[in-house]
């Protein structure tokens, strides 16, 4: 008997899907493409490794503060560094508030589920009575107001949570470019390959959250509840940045009668692998924080190509997007590989085609972003 593989004949992005099947990726495998993708994400990690030290800083330190004026600062204030920040001359920190707020926005995740349950509440009330034991204005407003507070709290558990998150992602990718510095990574799959492999090593790490009040210590998200790195941060954090998103103020109307704004937030594809480059660079774009940061750790290998572009650096945060996405998309390749319900390389035609019908959802999502796009 002859078994004959159904290919996916009504999907735009069959090819890709047969790609998938293969092992290969979203992004082709070149030269070129392996050292901008291995480049950009080398100045990622930098960044990266400032947004997740901030952000658990903030969750440790900065918690029920009601003006957190030095909340960028991590504890070191002084008036030089005051100075900087004021020219802005720093890391836009503002950026990894954003990415929070879109996670905290969208949901999902065993993260999200926690912070509406009664265990969460008690342990945020302990907090809230340590935190203002003397003070019984902001008691009373706490009774009055009972979720205002606990609010705060959950806001914080999405601190650490992304936090924790970026930090293993930015060993990951600080790793993948000494990797490569060192000649041992040579080809996109490769760079997959590397990210595959350090989320599966990382999946069953811990979230916890535990902040210390008058030196005792107070587990907010304590490791008996299981929440875990790769199920309850990282696809929530896909899902949430990399699918979903939030329309960027002065490219689409924000005004109900106009409909430019779908209803439903499932259905939102404004995240980093639908979002046009073009507009980086103009105020309401979060993502020009990103590039801004970017540009100041480009690798001079990754940096003179800009350079020897047609404008030069005059588009500079424009190309970093470009190279930011096709990367995002190596990231993309490596998540879906290592969600797959079977094996690769099985040959059970129910297995087979379970795989199929797992990549034909994830290409219809990816029917409008920019795939399409990166690969010409």
């Amino acid at each position: 008997m002859v078994t004959i593989k159904k290919k996916a004949v009504h999907n735009p992005l069959a090819e890709y899907i047969e790609r998938l099947q293969k092992g290969d990726a979203l992004v082709p495998d070149s030269p070129e493409n392996v050292l901008e993708v291995v480049g950009i994400l080398k100045s990622y990690g930098v960044v990266l490794d400032a947004y997740s030290k901030n952000l658990n800083y903030i969750a440790e330190h900065q918690f029920l503060i009601f003006f957190p004026f030095f909340k960028y600062f991590n504890g070191e204030v002084y008036f030089q560094k005051l100075l900087r920040h004021w020219w802005h001359d720093r890391i836009n920190f503002e950026y990894a508030e954003y990415c929070m707020k879109g996670m905290m926005w969208h949901g999902g995740g065993g993260l999200d589920t926690y912070l509406d349950t009664n265990e969460f509440k008690e342990r945020a009330q302990a907090v809230i009575t340590a935190k203002f034991k003397n003070n019984p204005l902001i008691l009373g407003i706490n009774q009055l107001f009972p979720d205002f507070l606990t609010e705060q709290l959950r806001v914080s558990a999405y601190y650490t949570g992304l936090g924790q998150f970026w930090r293993v992602m930015a060993d990951m990718f600080l790793n993948l470019s000494d990797r490569y510095d060192r000649g041992e990574i040579k080809s996109i799959p490769q760079v997959v390959e590397h990210i595959k492999a350090g989320l599966v090593a990382n999946a069953s790490n811990p979230i916890t959250y535990a902040v210390k009040i008058r030196g005792e210590v107070y587990e907010i998200i304590p490791k008996s509840v299981g929440l875990t790195f790769l199920a309850d941060t990282a696809i929530p954090y896909v899902e949430a940045v990399f699918f979903r998103g939030t329309p960027f103020h002065g490219t689409v109307s924000y005004n109900a009668q106009g409909y430019q704004i779908p209803p439903d937030q499932t259905r939102f594809q404004y995240g980093a692998l639908y979002a046009d480059p073009l507009p980086i660079g103009g105020a309401g774009i979060p993502p020009t924080l990103l590039m801004q940061d970017m540009r100041h750790y480009l690798p001079e290998y990754l940096h003179e190509i800009y350079r020897r572009s047609l404008r030069g650096e005059d588009d500079l945060r424009v190309q970093i997007c470009m190279s930011f996405q096709k990367s995002m998309f190596c990231v993309t390749t490596a998540t879906i590989l290592g969600l797959m319900p079977y094996p690769l390389d099985t040959k059970d035609p129910n297995e087979e085609k379970g795989n199929r019908v797992y990549l034909e959802k994830w290409m219809s999502r990816l029917e409008t972003s920019r795939l399409l796009d990166v690969n010409k």
